[in-house]
């Protein structure tokens, strides 16, 4: 049985060493937009999409032969959106209405990601992936939403998400893809109703040069 297991780990360290040397780790600057909603757990107002932005730097580290590998990054990523607390007694008493609502994030994405690299050489000319996996997003800052020196919301201080995209690499240089965020935890709640917390969504345009 320790023959067994020693061959084994000697055959898993392999079969790594091969991975990892035959990897390709590349990075560049990445620039984008965004289209977000906030989804609330009570329907009580009315919330529309607002447009934000995000820029950054890529990373990929893909592992050759078999077109899977991860990406992960590091932005500045602004999403948000309009919030009408006008239409309710509650916050149109105070001075509240439509507010729009920003949130400035540091973001950390990490995507398990395919690409499809067997196409006969064609592949450094246009080659089309996919990716997948959890945003990890720190709140540095928000828009300030107050009347008389109060605040409408608390800010959960960070959220995350999940990713779903496609995408195109041309020319092994620059990354075209699209993708849509679900938020899984709270962004934000409203002061005065401790149970009407939302979570942030949307879509996502992204152009990447990878060196």
């Amino acid at each position: 049985m320790k023959v067994l297991r020693m061959a084994a780990l000697a055959l898993v360290t392999a079969i790594s060493s091969v991975s990892v040397a035959h990897a390709e780790f590349r990075y560049g600057p990445l620039l984008g937009g965004n289209v977000t909603n906030f989804k609330f757990k009570q329907d009580l107002v009315d919330v529309s999409s607002q447009f934000g932005g995000h820029a950054g730097l890529q990373t990929e580290l893909m592992f050759g032969g078999i077109g899977f590998g991860v990406d992960f990054g590091l932005l500045y990523y602004m999403n948000g959106a309009n919030v009408n607390l006008g239409q309710k007694p509650i916050w149109s008493v105070p001075g509240f209405g439509n507010e729009r609502v920003l949130i400035h994030n540091l973001q950390i994405p990490v995507h398990l990601r395919f690409k499809w690299t067997r196409m006969n050489g064609l592949e450094d000319y246009i080659a089309p992936f996919a990716y997948a996996g959890p945003d990890f997003n720190i709140q540095l800052g928000h828009s300030s939403v107050k009347r008389h020196g109060e605040s409408a919301f608390k800010y959960s201080g960070g959220d995350v998400g999940v990713t779903v995209g496609l995408g195109v690499e041309l020319f092994r240089h620059y990354q075209i893809s699209a993708g849509y965020t679900w938020g899984l935890t709270y962004t934000l709640k409203t002061r005065l109703l401790e149970d009407f917390s939302t979570r942030c969504s949307g879509w996502q345009f992204r152009v990447a040069y990878m060196f």
